[in-house]
């Protein structure tokens, strides 16, 4: 009976890691895809600035 107790707390043990490092993971893929984000709306903003910027200055005799 023993035996058993130690073979469960184990295989309790391994799925709590296996668990953590699950949501490890998934913290690292949000946060990757987060920079992501916030990297392509840096960019579009500059491209709408400079677009701006273009038109304001072809404008102007």
């Amino acid at each position: 009976m023993g035996d058993d107790d130690e073979e469960g707390r184990e295989v309790l043990r391994r799925a709590d890691r296996a668990t953590r490092l699950g949501w490890t993971a998934i913290a690292g893929v949000t946060s990757l895809l987060g920079c992501a984000l916030v990297t392509l709306l840096g960019a579009g903003l500059l491209v709408v600035v400079g677009a701006v910027y273009v038109l304001m200055a072809s404008d102007t005799p």
